[in-house]
């Protein structure tokens, strides 16, 4: 992608979920190669980086290339602290690197593997201290957690904290927040940040080392990785070094983020410490006269790990492995709520990237920029070999349109706890065209890409190269992304729709608050008249139980908006344990929802059978189907269900 497009990108970005991987798509024709030099390097990132950081909003970055067992360049742009107009550093200024920890972790895993300690086909629960259910009948291995197909559910209590009092340890967190599990184990892809943590502990309790001072002696020391850490809070001489994170560059810094899945993504580095642990990657586990691992155990871990359709990426012992431009690129990408981070290596070409964001930026420009960066790099210096050709249109592309057009949603979803609302009521919807292509939502563009099909159950982006792959994965309709080994799309039943809870859940809160507004308008609108005395009294007596039943289901869907809100704006430090009273009580007063349901019913039934205008038990009946919507939207929606574990 060149500068031209990633400016129109960035003018339209949108908000978007985190995400650990980008889309990539590849150039429309072959382009020739420019040398990968130092001074034609500098120069392109010198026209990208800065302009990005300007039109994003974002602070600053920092961007090390390593080539044939050398840096070629590290540079840093922008500010690592805005208000003291503090410069990044590459070899100075330590990021959060999120999710690129996990490499850490997986290579530990690998030396332990290497050694005999550990067995990647073994059940996990012969390593652990405490069990993980085994509710499929099936155990999960070291292997299945390195490819996140370990079936858990995700979750976000305790996961993030930024007061470092009270912060869980990685042991109590495992123990106390057990994810259910969706999927059996090695069957579907679902990123999760607790397999990794489980792998981390597992690290932990083998070796009798604490995991961050495991990493320290095994990796980082003999690395010289100097300016790194894996400590929360960071050590003290280290506390000035770490740039702050940001939002927006025009926004006060946030908090530094604890990241309580420590083996998952509490990495703390420079730009040019990461070039040691991405030469030692490049040169099958060896940093000048340093060995990480043996050179057969590198390549192993640098093989997949697990089977993908042909040209699809896949998981390589923790790498997201995959063609990019013909080439083999294996990596990984880290994300926190301030810092973002890219980690790629070419195997073959021995090159590596690693780069990192200290903001979100405006619209979550963040994203646009660092899928930007890397294609610009691998577009400009790795150029695809041959134009990419699309095949003329099946004949049964209009038929295949409508079997994978319909509402999917993510195998890496809250599906039990109250947050299973906004997956709910967020979902994927793919849609056939006339001319038997495809409708996709876009990561970062307003517009959906369009995918025409190429092969049977085969889809390839139009101008591009990603393809989508229609399954059937343990009996349930899946759309398979080509460039996401760590979660597919799966076919919504008809009860967890979004347009059917969302119509639900609209009309439910217009009938209550419609309700509400009539009883106090009742006087001036519609005043009670020709009711026969002897039922006056009964009649009222029944409309307040069932104003007073929506009053509650008002105040109860208020309440529960103001749990969830936070989540829209990322505060993830929001949902720590001591929320659990407020949760719990919320909980528990979902049975009252159901009481006023069962009242409003009765309530709207009674009416019907009094002598009285037909409109009085018709809106009876209109509020006792509001009231019912509500109870729906609480089961479906993970909000009656008594479990402070989410």
């Amino acid at each position: 992608m060149n500068v031209r497009n990633m400016i129109a990108l960035l003018a339209s970005a949108v908000a978007v979920l985190v995400h650990t991987s980008a889309a990539r798509s590849a150039p429309a024709v072959a382009a020739p190669a420019a040398a990968l030099e130092r001074a034609d390097l500098e120069t392109w990132l010198d026209g990208m980086v800065p302009y990005a950081l300007k039109a994003g909003d974002m602070a600053g970055a920092v961007v090390v290339v390593v080539k044939d067992g050398h840096v070629l360049l590290q540079k840093g742009y922008g500010y690592a602290d805005v208000s003291k107009k503090l410069a990044m550093d590459p070899e100075q200024t330590m990021v959060r690197i999120g999710s690129t920890s996990k490499l850490f972790t997986w290579t530990a895993v690998m030396q332990l593997v290497e050694q005999g300690k550990l067995d990647l086909d073994r059940n996990i629960n012969d390593y652990l201290d405490f069990t993980i259910p085994n509710d499929f009948g099936k155990p999960v291995t070291l292997r299945d957690l390195m490819n996140h197909r370990g079936g858990f559910e995700e979750g976000l209590k305790d996961i993030l904290w930024t007061n470092p009092q009270g912060v869980p340890s990685t042991e109590a967190y495992l123990k106390d927040h057990k994810r259910p599990m969706l999927f059996a184990p090695g069957e579907v892809p679902a990123y999760s940040n607790y397999g990794a943590a489980l792998a981390g502990y597992i690290v932990e309790r083998i070796s009798k080392e604490p995991y961050e001072r495991y990493i320290e002696r095994h990796i980082l020391a003999p690395l010289g990785m100097t300016h790194t850490s894996f400590d929360q809070p960071l050590p003290e001489h280290f506390a000035a070094a770490v740039s702050k994170g940001y939002r927006t560059a025009s926004a006060p810094p946030g908090p530094y983020e604890l990241i309580v899945t420590r083996p998952a993504g509490s990495g703390t580095t420079t730009a040019a410490d990461m070039a040691h642990f991405m030469i030692a990657h490049l040169q099958d586990g060896h940093f000048g006269d340093a060995e990480i691992l043996q050179v057969d155990t590198a390549k192993r871990m640098h093989s997949p790990s697990e089977q993908a359709p042909a040209g699809f990426a896949t998981m390589a012992h923790g790498f997201f492995r995959e063609l990019h431009n013909g080439r083999t690129v294996i990596g990984h990408g880290g994300d926190t709520i301030y810092f973002h981070n890219d980690f790629e290596l070419l195997p073959a070409e021995g090159v590596g990237i690693d780069f990192t964001f200290n903001s979100r930026g405006r619209g979550e420009a963040v994203y646009l920029a660092r899928e930007a960066l890397f294609n610009g790099f691998m577009d400009r210096y790795f150029p695809d070999s041959a134009a990419t050709v699309d095949p003329p249109a099946l004949p049964t592309a209009l038929a295949d349109a409508q079997v994978i057009a319909g509402r999917y949603e993510s195998s890496r979803r809250i599906q039990h706890g109250f947050l299973s609302l906004f997956y709910v009521l967020q979902q994927t919807v793919i849609t056939a065209n006339a001319d038997g292509t495809i409708s996709v939502p876009g990561e970062f563009t307003p517009e959906p890409l369009v995918y025409r099909e190429i092969g049977p159950q085969l889809w390839r982006r139009v101008g591009g190269s990603r393809e989508l792959t229609l399954q059937t994965v343990s009996g349930v309709k899946t759309v398979v992304d080509g460039g996401d080994p760590t979660s597919v799309l799966q076919a919504v039943p008809l009860r967890r729709s979004s347009v059917l809870n969302l119509t639900v859940l609209t009309f439910a809160s217009l009938i209550l608050i419609w309700t509400l507004l009539a009883w106090l308008l009742s006087r001036w609108i519609r005043p009670l008249k020709n009711i026969p005395e002897d039922l006056a009294s009964q009649v009222k007596r029944l409309r307040l139980l069932l104003r007073a039943a929506a009053a509650f289901d008002v105040v109860y869907l208020i309440c529960w908006f103001m749990i969830l809100q936070p989540t829209l704006n990322l505060e993830l430090d929001f949902y720590n344990s001591g929320l659990d009273p407020i949760v719990g009580a919320l909980e528990v007063a979902g049975l009252l929802a159901i009481a006023a349901a069962i009242l409003g019913i009765w309530s709207a039934w009674r009416l019907s059978r009094l002598n009285v205008p037909r409109r009085l038990p018709f809106w009876g009946f209109v509020t006792a189907a509001g009231l019912l919507g509500v109870v729906w939207i609480g089961f479906i929606g993970g909000l009656i269900r008594f479990s402070l574990n989410y």
